[in-house]
């Protein structure tokens, strides 16, 4: 399981909405922090309409007070400046964690939509596209400030590829460690929420394709009811739910009925981020859902790509 954690931290207090998750990591898990900040080259003044770190000393000296603020009680606390100025600051918070050994990410996205877009694009996607770090992103809450954190609820979307399978190992251990329910989610479009170009191919029978769903509805189910009973069996509190619906709205909308803390998104790293990148319904749930979102990599890192 996760053993150090590494916290990318820019000066600006939205940034900051992610040590809440942090330290709930680090004290579940007893792991290692290192908060990091990277100086960037030709830095603006501002950042989120803050004032940006620019130089070493002073990126040192705000990392210290940070860690005085939110970390204290945690074992082992680092913080650590990439003094190199660089205008990569994504690629040098991949560099320094896979140099490093870190084994967890936790991030804050400053918004939803188009600002999540940007931020997600610039960190957190190339992080992803590495193929073997996990990233845990966190949001500001209304005010702008840093949220608490817990971990009770669990909410894992599954769809009918078995590839996404292979993200249950974390899961059940998250789920262990913090005592949390975990709510296994599939959901099946109905005739009408279809993608427009699956619509288009069934319009000729349109009722077939209706009874088709329905067929696949209940073999989702009659799957999910197995892997929950496997887990029930390792002691792990699971449920099942097969939703019916236009999978990226269903499945924000059901996180926020449920109260979810935490949902858990496998990702195919490099070989599935450009599907990913491009309105697939792991990118839709990430820009409706205000819920605090792990993303699992679940293959190996494309040596071509």
């Amino acid at each position: 399981m996760f053993k150090h954690i590494l916290v990318p931290m820019d000066g600006s207090k939205l940034a900051e909405a992610a040590l809440p998750a942090a330290r709930f990591m680090a004290e579940k898990l007893q792991a290692q922090v290192t908060l990091f900040h990277v100086v960037e080259k030709d830095a603006p003044s501002q950042v989120h309409g803050q004032k940006h770190l620019t130089g070493p000393q002073e990126a040192q000296a705000y990392l210290q007070e940070v860690a005085h603020a939110w970390l204290q009680g945690i074992p082992k606390v680092e913080c650590h400046v990439h003094e190199t100025e660089t205008e990569l600051v994504s690629d040098s918070i991949v560099a320094h964690a896979a140099e490093l050994g870190h084994d967890l990410v936790v991030m804050c996205s400053h918004g939803r939509g188009k600002a999540f877009h940007l931020l997600f694009g610039s960190i957190a996607q190339k992080v992803i596209a590495g193929g073997t770090l996990p990233v845990l992103i966190t949001h500001p809450d209304e005010h702008g400030e840093p949220p608490p954190f817990c971990c009770c609820q669990i909410l894992l979307p599954l769809d009918t590829d078995p590839e996404h399978e292979k993200g249950l190992p974390v899961v059940k251990s998250v789920a262990r460690i913090c005592n949390a329910d975990l709510h296994i989610t599939t959901v099946i479009p109905t005739y009408e929420s279809l993608p427009p170009e699956e619509k288009v191919s069934a319009r000729t029978l349109p009722a077939t394709a209706a009874r088709m769903l329905d067929l696949e509805a209940r073999d989702a189910s009659e799957h999910l009811d197995g892997v929950v009973r496997e887990l029930v069996a390792e002691g792990i509190h699971a449920s099942a739910h097969v939703l019916r619906g236009a999978p990226a709205e269903t499945i924000a909308r059901a996180a926020e009925e449920a109260k979810i803390d935490l949902m858990v998104l496998p990702t195919h790293g490099k070989t599935g981020m450009a599907a990913f990148w491009t309105g697939s319904v792991a990118h839709g749930i990430c820009s409706r859902s205000k819920c605090p979102l792990l993303l699992v990599p679940i293959s190996e890192p494309s040596s071509t790509d």
